[in-house]
């Protein structure tokens, strides 16, 4: 009986230990498996004003496709109820080493928890959990932009604030925001530097006619904050105005005013004469007939204009054809003896209105021409006087016999 007793002992021994032996197996099994996927590290925020980047690392030797997902949670959630401290998801199953946070406008004063986490076929990685603050964490840039201005042998900086994602200013987010202005000469290396919360700046005791440059960084000392300085931006500086440049400004806008002047002047008047015209034309015989009314060299034919009479207007011209002849039967040569021989047109005595008639009877084939006078018989001037003395009771009619 003893050695029953014995071998029920070495049975149960041997049962204690396969079941020892089967469980440090499953223990090592279980660590081996979770060995191999392998959590990311170097979990890091890189920051720029309000742009936030979750980055990590992982081993570049894992061939296996792995992905990512991470997750944001305020952490004051942590102290309420379970049910409200629920993760957001940020990016999930991203094959990248990083997740923008940027769109979920996280507040600016909040403090927040970061986790990441790798997967490949269903197995999945330790979370790796980091703290991040925007207003302790996250780095200032530089201004957005930088003027220069020569203000006689000064500079005039004007610097922009530096934006957020929405365009706005970061010293809505940063009131103790300045700035450290260095500036140099450019041909030497001597460093000026001073420091303005305000965004214009007057640089003092600089040469005149001088170039500068400078470089602007952006700095809040409540965290210790500090940017990279902007490019440098270079400007010369101006000095006196000689007396003869004022001089030669003085004159050259005197000329200009005058030259003004003179093109308004010569414009009004010409309107002026171009309207006047338009509407009141002056009405003067032609030129071919003008040039038939004064007396030429060698002429004995009186002139029509004398020079007092030369600036006389006519209303109207009225041209006497040269009658046409008919064919009739000529009269005998001792009826021809009784009339004169030189008549070429006759006026009618008996009507009150005088007029000019063709003789020899072919009065019909005239109109009558009022105030129009024809003298016969006489020599040419008394001709001519006779018109120009009837050519002023005629009412500005003037009729010509040809």
């Amino acid at each position: 009986m003893r050695a029953e007793v014995i071998g029920y002992q070495d049975d149960s021994m041997l049962v204690s230990a396969a079941l020892l032996l089967g469980f440090v197996s499953c223990c090592l099994h279980c660590s081996a498996a979770g060995a191999q996927l392998m959590a990311p590290h170097n979990v890091r925020m890189i920051t720029l004003n309000t742009q936030y980047m979750l980055s990590w690392d992982y081993d570049a030797s894992v061939k296996e496709s792995i992905v990512f997902t991470s997750q944001y949670l305020s952490k004051f959630k942590l102290k309420l109820k379970k049910k409200s401290a629920t993760w957001t998801m940020a990016c999930n199953e991203t094959s990248q080493w990083s997740c923008d946070l940027t769109v979920f406008n996280l507040h600016y004063l909040g403090i927040y928890l970061v986790r990441v986490q790798a997967s490949v076929n269903g197995m999945h990685s330790d979370w790796v959990q980091k703290e991040f603050c925007p207003d302790k964490d996250a780095a200032v840039g530089p201004p957005a932009g930088v003027r220069l201005l020569p203000v006689g042998s000064h500079l005039e900086v004007t610097i922009v604030d530096p934006r957020t994602t929405i365009n706005s200013s970061m010293r809505d987010l940063l009131p103790s925001l300045y700035y450290h202005i260095r500036y140099w000469e450019h041909s030497e290396d001597t460093l000026g530097s001073v420091n303005s919360s305000a965004n214009m700046v007057t640089l003092p005791n600089l040469k005149a006619w001088t170039w500068y440059c400078v470089s602007v960084q952006s700095r809040c000392d409540f965290y210790k904050k500090s940017s990279n300085f902007t490019a440098p931006h270079c400007m010369q500086t101006k000095g006196a105005v000689p007396w003869w440049q004022i001089i030669m400004f003085f004159l050259g806008s005197l000329m200009i005013c005058f030259l003004l002047a003179m093109l308004l002047l010569c414009s009004f008047f010409f309107i002026c004469k171009t309207f006047k015209a338009t509407l009141y034309p002056a009405n003067r015989l032609p030129a071919h007939f003008q040039q038939f009314l004064h007396d030429s060299p060698g002429s004995d034919i009186p002139p029509l204009l004398t020079s007092d009479s030369e600036s006389l207007l006519y209303d109207k011209v009225l041209i006497c054809p040269e009658p046409r002849l008919w064919e009739q039967e000529v009269p005998p040569e001792e009826d021809l003896a009784d009339q004169p021989s030189d008549s070429s047109c006759q006026i009618s005595s008996s009507s009150g209105d005088s007029g000019v008639y063709s003789t020899g009877g072919f009065s019909g084939l005239q109109e009558p021409v009022p105030a129009a006078l024809c003298v016969s018989g006489a020599p040419e001037q008394v001709k001519m006087q006779a018109i120009k003395s009837e050519a002023s009771v005629a009412d500005g009619v003037v009729a010509i016999c040809i």
